[in-house]
């Protein structure tokens, strides 16, 4: 099995309010620096996204994807590639934890395999920028209270 890489952060707002910024695919490009472009391509029964296609653009690698969701509740959700010109697989989960006074622990796990080679210390480096670049983003968007 593949290892993962995976980190944690605290926002101050209550999980709806950060599942909510999470699954609004459509406004990523205004506060991830990496997602250029997103298009919700299919929806299940809830109207959540089920598949979305990004383009990304992280300096050296750019990628057009499309990723398949899977919402568990309204704590968890996880993706995982269906189709890309740079990876081989990408699985990555968000789980939401209520925290103290209507704070919310936000923990991302991420596993990426990409088509070119690389050395798993680095790739789990690369994973890591992403996680905490990611959750950063986040926190900032949920706490600025733009949804």
């Amino acid at each position: 099995m593949a290892e993962h890489t995976s980190s944690s952060i605290t926002i101050e707002a209550a999980p709806a309010d950060v599942m909510a910024v999470i699954a609004d695919f459509v406004r990523y490009p205004d506060w991830t620096g990496e997602v250029k472009q997103a298009e919700i391509l299919e929806t299940d029964a809830q109207g959540r996204a089920e598949q979305v296609r990004l383009v990304m653009d992280a300096g050296a690698i750019k990628d057009d994807q499309v990723l398949g969701y899977t919402w568990t509740g309204d704590h968890e959700v996880s993706w995982t590639l269906i189709k890309s010109q740079m990876l081989r697989s990408l699985d990555g989960t968000y789980v939401l934890k209520p925290a103290s006074a209507g704070a919310t622990e936000v923990t991302y796990r991420l596993t990426v395999d990409v088509k070119i080679p690389m050395l798993g210390m680095i790739k789990r480096k690369a994973e890591k920028v992403i996680i905490d670049r990611a959750l950063a983003g986040l926190k900032k968007r949920v706490e600025s209270g733009e949804q």
